[in-house]
């Protein structure tokens, strides 16, 4: 299958989330708003905490997406309001979902959340490995069931060493690399630490080289298609739901959160 072009090369930006703590941001910002069905990445800012010194975020409420939470190094806390909770070490995933659903990752409307952590799968070949966190990849499976068809997946290329898939044509592909440099597409662009890069939508393969050690998350997803209103924890799909999402947290509705958690 045709190799898919590069059709842009975005550099992350660098923000503050929750308490303070600072993340990479590949989307959305003024040069990319989402890659559709994706509407946020983050990359949590490698931080060391004096114990009970940690930060994070103060209780909020969410309706319209499901969140996803991949640790790569260290480990990471989260809970809901039904009391569920979990620590995700290096190597987990935590994929967080509200019910009922109306689709993957952009806008599922939501009474209450359930959560997960589970282990990725993974395989090393010829100076790659991948560990496939969602969706099907190089005869991987993910731990994470979708509603939509998504790959998310790590991949760590050694110096030297290329990584090629078949993604499927109806996708929309991004790459964001938090380690390393290397080349990406037929015409070997240089790809460096937190960019992101955007594939054409033409051709169906992937190619990517690494100079140094390259470490990056890929993501795949067929495109909902849907209208994206959206104001802080809230994602929906017109206005009129949104100020129906607010009003049902400002009146409780949504629920409270758990007193004890362990």
């Amino acid at each position: 299958m045709t190799p898919r072009r590069i059709a842009q090369i975005i550099p992350a930006e660098h923000t503050y989330e929750g308490e303070g703590f600072g993340v990479f941001r590949p989307f959305p910002h003024a040069r990319l708003e989402m890659l559709d069905p994706f509407l946020l990445l983050d990359e949590m800012e490698p931080q060391d905490h004096a114990p009970s010194k940690a930060i994070g975020t103060s209780d909020h409420p969410y309706r319209g997406f499901e969140t996803v939470t991949y640790m790569i190094e260290g480990a990471f806390e989260h809970a809901d309001s039904q009391g569920n909770h979990g620590t995700i070490t290096a190597g987990g995933v935590q994929w967080m979902t509200q019910v009922p659903a109306s689709c993957i990752v952009s806008n599922r409307p939501s009474r209450s959340s359930a959560t997960a952590v589970a282990r990725t799968a993974s395989i090393t070949t010829d100076g790659v490995t991948l560990r496939v966190v969602a969706g099907e990849l190089a005869g991987l499976r993910g731990v994470a069931d979708t509603h939509s068809p998504v790959v998310y997946a790590h991949v760590t290329i050694e110096p030297g060493a290329t990584f090629t898939t078949e993604l499927p044509a109806d996708s929309n592909v991004g790459l964001y690399v938090f380690a390393g440099n290397g080349t990406v597409g037929p015409d070997e662009r240089p790809v460096n630490e937190r960019e992101f890069v955007i594939y054409e939508r033409e051709g169906g393969s992937i190619i990517i080289t690494a100079n140094e050690r390259l470490e990056v998350l890929l993501l795949a997803g067929r495109p909902l298609n849907e209208p994206v209103a959206r104001y802080g924890p809230f994602v929906m799909n017109t206005r009129q739901q949104l100020i129906d999402a607010f009003e049902d947290y400002q009146s409780g509705r949504m629920g409270a959160i758990a007193a004890v958690r362990t």
